[in-house]
C-alpha cells in the first residue's frame, strides 16, 4: 500500500482564470519502492491556523469584527476553514509528481478568510492542508489495487501576504466588492438617483462625509 507525503512546494497566482485563483504545487511522494501510482483522486481541506502568526495593533483593529477585541482573542482566535477542493493526480513514473492544486478565492467580505486575509499587512499566512481520497495503484506482484488515503496525511505551508494582494490587484485593480442586502440597495440606488450621483463611490463618500458631519 502507498505510504505518501505531500509537501506544499509553493503558490503562486493563476492569470486570466475565470475567477481569482491560487495555484498550490503539491509534490506527491511515495515512499515504498517498486509500486506503480496509476491516480489519486485527492481531496483536500484547506485550513487557516490563525493562532500560529503575531498581529500588529493594526491588523488586530481590522480583524475587529472577525474576533472581537484584542483582550479576548484567548477565547475568540480558533482556526477557520478556508476551503474544501480536489484534484487528480495523474499516473506517474518513479516515487514523486507535482501536480497543481487550484483554490477559487472570494473577494466576497461576508466570507470570514476574506476579512482574515485583508486585514493582514504582512508576513505569511499559516495555513493546514488535510489530505484525503483514493489511490489506484499495482506492484510487481498484484494487479491494480485501490486503497484509501486518510485524513491524517497533512501539510502546512506559509502563503505570503503578498501574494494573496497581488491575487486580488490582478482581478480587482483598486476595487473591493461589498454585499449589500436588496432593500439597502434600493436605498442607496434611491439616494444616487435621486441627487444625480454618477458613481456609486461618489454616493457613498457623500454618505459618509454627511454622517461626518453630524457627529459631536
Amino acid at each position: 500500500m502507498p505510504d505518501l507525503r505531500i509537501p506544499v512546494v509553493s503558490a503562486r497566482v493563476v492569470p486570466f482564470a475565470a475567477v481569482p485563483t491560487i495555484a498550490f504545487q503539491l509534490e506527491v511522494r511515495n515512499l515504498v519502492r517498486d509500486e506503480q501510482i496509476h491516480t489519486i483522486a485527492l481531496r483536500c481541506q484547506i485550513q487557516i491556523e490563525v493562532t500560529r502568526r503575531g498581529y500588529t495593533p493594526e491588523e488586530q483593529a481590522r480583524l475587529l469584527d472577525l474576533f472581537g477585541r484584542p483582550e479576548r482573542w484567548g477565547q475568540t482566535l480558533r482556526t477557520l476553514l478556508w476551503m474544501n477542493t480536489s484534484v487528480i493526480v495523474p499516473h506517474f513514473e518513479g516515487s514523486t509528481t507535482t501536480v497543481d492544486l487550484n483554490v477559487p478565492c472570494t473577494f466576497d467580505f461576508n466570507v470570514a478568510a476574506t476579512k482574515y486575509f485583508d486585514g493582514l499587512d504582512r508576513g505569511e499566512i499559516p495555513l493546514l492542508m488535510l489530505f484525503s481520497g483514493t489511490v489506484f495503484y499495482s506492484s510487481q506482484d498484484s494487479p491494480l489495487q485501490v486503497a484509501p488515503i486518510s485524513w491524517e496525511l497533512e501539510s502546512r505551508h506559509k502563503l505570503p501576504v503578498e501574494t494573496w494582494r497581488q491575487l486580488m490587484s490582478v482581478y480587482y485593480p483598486n476595487s473591493v466588492w461589498i454585499n449589500l442586502h436588496r432593500d439597502a440597495f434600493d436605498r442607496l440606488n434611491r439616494y444616487k438617483t435621486e441627487n444625480g450621483i454618477p458613481t456609486w463611490e461618489e454616493a457613498v463618500e457623500k454618505l459618509t462625509r454627511a454622517q461626518e458631519c453630524v457627529r459631536p
